[in-house]
């Protein structure tokens, strides 16, 4: 089996679909589809909404099609899902966007086909979750009739400089063959370069724990810095000073949101117990990751009723809603939980964030955010929670403009000194 013309149709245009799509376009025909038809009409225009890709960019790929109707997905013969894997309110695996995507496919799945699975997953869904029900929709039979690989999905939402193109992709694919015409496939587009892993459940394994591994570093970073408010020491300066040894690692405190590492894990954990292990360390970072929101909360109060300001109704201004910065991706924010903790202490809460479009905070969060920069001067307290490049340019002096007088400045991110803000994580 080899490539020759084959037509690549990529399920979902997110922030992983969009620029894999765009790529493929550039060298061979390919279908983008989403099922937001208000998606398709704006990159028909060359609008992309998440900011990843230019207009440029997308008229450079001469060779796509969006679309929305699933009946175009039929001249087809690779398929490539991207759309995303969440979890629920409990913290376990929604596979519902999978489970749906993979139905869209099965019914334009024809004989000697190819399904390519770069959605986060734990170790064996591609085969134990998707392929059963692309054969049930299809009636053919997997690899006899249509074949699946896995490439999991690398991209970094707002970094201009890790692109999809020059990060090294992790291939594999249900056979030898198979594997290898997969792996072809990515080597058009990443400079890179590819991994072929040995197996899909191997690619499926590798993804998880990139995120996993991040997660838990951070976690002992977040605890590190528990440990040190208690003892009075400022942690980017512990940070600083550990640095200087050539092989310690540069991780920092912080709030772990996103569609990756504040979920992935979780995929993990839930197979794990699956087979009877309980993964304590990989939970245990979760816990003390998913804390850091309502601790931020705690302690602005406590600065704010240190500065014998009074508490009850007090307006609180939260600079930032993205889960990272200069992004508008709003997907799994951790912000949010420092705007829900400071509300039980019926405190006023104003959102600002020069990334997002208001409209999608409030659609999925029920947020309403300050669509400019207040000139309000009243503020008890000002939380910079993400740092924008905006913010750092404001530094802390116009910052405190915003906050009545004795009012308290936190920085969560870290991005001024500590002698410029009262409090920094």
């Amino acid at each position: 089996m080899t490539l020759d013309n084959r037509t690549v149709a990529v399920i979902g245009l997110g922030y992983v679909g969009l620029p894999l799509a765009a790529a493929f376009g550039r060298v061979r025909t390919t279908i983008g589809f989403d099922i937001n038809p208000d998606r398709i009409k704006e990159l028909a225009t060359g609008y992309d909404r998440t900011q990843e890709l230019s207009e440029s960019e997308l008229r450079a790929s001469q060779h796509i099609s969006f679309t929305a109707d699933p009946n175009q997905l039929r001249i087809a013969t690779i398929f490539i899902v991207t759309v995303p894997t969440p979890v629920d309110e409990a913290n376990r695996p929604d596979m519902t966007p999978l489970v749906k995507a993979s139905e869209t496919v099965g019914r334009v799945l024809k004989k000697n086909d190819i399904v390519v699975f770069e959605s986060t997953v734990y170790p064996g869904a591609t085969e134990e979750v998707c392929v059963p029900i692309l054969e049930a929709m299809s009636g053919l039979v997997f690899n006899h009739d249509f074949f699946c690989g896995y490439s999991p999905e690398r991209i970094n939402p707002g970094d201009k400089v890790h692109r999809l193109e020059n990060i090294v992709k992790v291939t594999s694919g249900s056979t030898p063959q198979i594997a290898d015409v997969v792996d072809n496939l990515y080597k058009q587009i990443i400079v890179a370069g590819t991994h072929k892993a040995s197996s899909i459940r191997v690619a499926e394994a590798a993804k998880v724990i990139e995120n996993t591994q991040r997660d838990v570093n951070i976690a002992l970073m977040n605890e590190l810095s528990l440990i040190f408010q208690r003892l009075d020491i400022d942690t980017m300066d512990v940070l600083e000073a550990a640095g200087t040894k050539w092989n310690f690692l540069p991780f920092r405190p912080g709030l772990v949101g996103g569609h990756c590492i504040g979920v992935d894990p979780y995929y993990l954990t839930h197979k794990a117990q699956q087979i009877g292990y309980h993964p304590a360390v990989i939970l245990a970072g979760r816990r003390i990751n998913d804390s850091i929101g309502a601790f931020v909360a705690e302690k602005t109060v406590k600065l704010i009723l240190q500065r014998e300001l009074p508490l009850n109704n007090a307006r609180v201004l939260v600079l930032g809603l993205t889960f990272k910065e200069d992004c508008p991706d709003l997907r799994n924010t951790k912000v949010v939980d420092i705007i829900h903790a400071l509300k039980e202490y019926n405190l006023e809460v104003d959102i600002y964030d020069p990334c997002i479009n208001v409209d999608d905070a409030d659609r999925e969060y029920g947020l309403k955010c300050l669509k400019a920069l207040p000139e309000s001067d009243d503020y008890s307290a000002v939380i910079v929670a993400v740092g924008h490049k905006q913010f750092k340019e404001m530094g802390t002096h116009e910052l405190r403009n915003l906050l009545q007088p004795n009012g308290v400045l936190l920085d969560v991110k870290s991005i001024f000194s500590k002698e410029s803000a009262d409090w920094r994580l």
